[in-house]
């Protein structure tokens, strides 16, 4: 009987991964066919905001259209701050069709509403960050601080008397000002109102001592001297207020409040839909003419790639749980 040829550790090796990558091609081939053809009808960006996050979603969709060649419409689910918006997208089929313009509260509003019906970490598959807008601290006239090291000095000589705007509680804007109270050790006193808008009004009254926005908000009161602008909430100056310091230039480097928008999709649609989507989206947030729109509304573009845009959510879900836990805030 003739003995059968032995063959050799390295050649088993190269036959078992010759196999493998054959199996990974043919349970490839589908996704790829899949993602060519994409999209093959109208895709759905999907807000649950009106104001700059459906600006946005508005501006994604109306220069995705015509270069992935299939209509792309915003469809707002409006209420909970966001919340509506967010688990509606959540829930939705993982092929591409159903998109969601992510914002700061994706990732707060789990720690300060119940029963919230999705996680931003595991029930989305990101596609890029577009942009991020900074906060800044903006007192009224009559406050006498001239800095944000003047404004915390004020504040520890008298407790509580600070009072301080915001869009209610759990808001972006609460939240900042929490994290500013935890940070330098002080209390102000929070006056809620029923949006972001009417909170700056109460700064622009008098009603209330002082608000943190978005910069864009503040720019024309501070340059018309209505406000005063103390500080920027984040690692870098604002292009809108290049005179007004950031928190870290004041001794406060942790305090980082930005807005920021991404776009995302269901957990578990395909990586070349999504990396198709990516490809797209970074194009739109390359265009000089977009990129001036952006910085006009007080934002700066990003190009965050899937990975990076992940990393960024799972990084600002962490950091501000700390802060809503430190605070008591919510559920």
């Amino acid at each position: 009987m003739k003995t059968p040829a032995i063959r050799s550790p390295l050649t088993v090796h190269r036959s078992l991964a010759a196999g493998l990558c054959a199996l990974a091609c043919a349970m490839s081939a589908p996704q790829l066919a899949q993602a060519q053809a994409y999209p093959a009808k109208a895709v759905k960006i999907v807000t649950g905001f009106a104001g700059g996050s459906d600006l946005m979603a508005r501006l994604m969709a109306q220069h995705l259209s015509p270069l992935l060649g299939q209509q792309f419409y915003v469809e707002q689910r409006l209420g909970a701050a966001g919340s509506i918006g967010f688990e509606y997208a959540a829930r939705q089929p993982a092929d591409g069709y159903t998109l969601l313009l992510g914002a700061i509260t994706l990732v707060t509003n789990p720690f300060v509403q119940p029963k919230v019906k999705f996680d931003p970490v595991r029930d989305f598959a990101p596609i890029a960050l577009l942009s991020k807008i900074p906060n800044g601290l903006f007192v009224h006239p009559s406050v006498p601080a001239k800095s944000l090291k003047e404004l915390i000095a004020l504040a520890r000589r008298n407790p509580g008397k600070i009072a301080y705007g915001s869009g209610g509680v759990g808001s972006a804007n609460h939240l900042a000002s929490e994290f500013l109270q935890s940070a330098a050790k002080i209390r102000f006193t929070h006056v809620p109102y029923k949006s972001a808008t009417l909170g700056i009004v109460g700064a622009l009254s008098g009603d209330v001592d002082m608000v943190i926005t978005v910069v864009s908000s503040g720019v024309s009161y501070v340059k018309s001297g209505r406000m005063r602008g103390l500080a920027v909430f984040d690692s870098k100056r604002s292009q809108a207020l290049p005179d007004m310091p950031t928190t870290g230039e004041q001794g406060y480097p942790q305090l980082k409040a930005i807005n920021w928008y991404a776009l995302l999709a269901p957990a578990g649609t395909p990586k070349p839909i999504v990396d198709r989507l990516h490809g797209a989206a970074i194009q739109v947030m390359s265009n000089p003419e977009i990129q001036k729109r952006l910085r006009a509304m007080g934002g700066e573009p990003d190009r965050g790639t899937p990975e990076e845009t992940a990393a960024f959510i799972r990084d600002e879900y962490a950091r501000w749980e700390k802060v809503i836990r430190a605070a008591n805030i919510g559920k």
